[in-house]
């Protein structure tokens, strides 16, 4: 990579980054900085896991899997909300799966654990790791967004979100 091309890249980059705090203040929310020790007593030891060392949990162990009633699944580390419930749907992978996020609620990069690329989206307000958006799912985006059920809480249709933490 040339020098030209190398500092394109990062001017991009943080503009995108940028845009993405304009974008969060627009729609009433900050980036959430908490130290990590402080989300570990806050959070159990599974869904610390995934969402801060980026973790994975067993396929089939959430019970949000079968749940399928009206309302918002929110972030389980800061509450914000990150699905409508009409956005899910049974992929047949173990895990919540998703055909969209709420739109402005998450945030991605490039993930190469396992050698190919994926692309991992994570909480746009505190970052915490939620799971992998793949390219395989139904109509109408066609994405999975295939998340870990401990990164999620489920709100019912009618009941309150919780306010955001702090």
């Amino acid at each position: 990579m040339n020098r030209r091309r190398f500092f394109a890249t990062l001017v991009g980059g943080v503009a995108v980054g940028v845009a993405a705090s304009v974008r969060l203040v627009a729609e009433g929310f900050t980036k959430l900085k908490k130290p990590l020790p402080e989300w570990r007593t806050l959070l159990s030891p599974a869904a610390y896991d995934v969402l801060f060392e980026e973790g994975t949990e067993r396929p089939r162990s959430s019970a949000l899997n079968a749940e399928k009633r009206p309302g918002i699944f929110i972030c389980a580390a800061c509450y914000l909300p990150l699905f409508d419930a009409s956005t899910k749907y049974e992929s047949g992978t173990g895990w919540p799966s998703f055909t969209e996020p709420i739109e402005g609620r998450t945030e991605t990069k490039r993930d190469w654990k396992l050698i190919l690329p994926r692309t991992e989206y994570h909480c746009a307000r505190c970052e915490g790791h939620q799971g992998h958006v793949f390219n395989d799912g139904p109509a109408p985006t066609g994405q999975r967004w295939c998340n870990n059920g401990v990164a999620l809480k489920f709100v019912p249709q009618g009941e309150s979100t919780p306010t955001l933490r702090t």
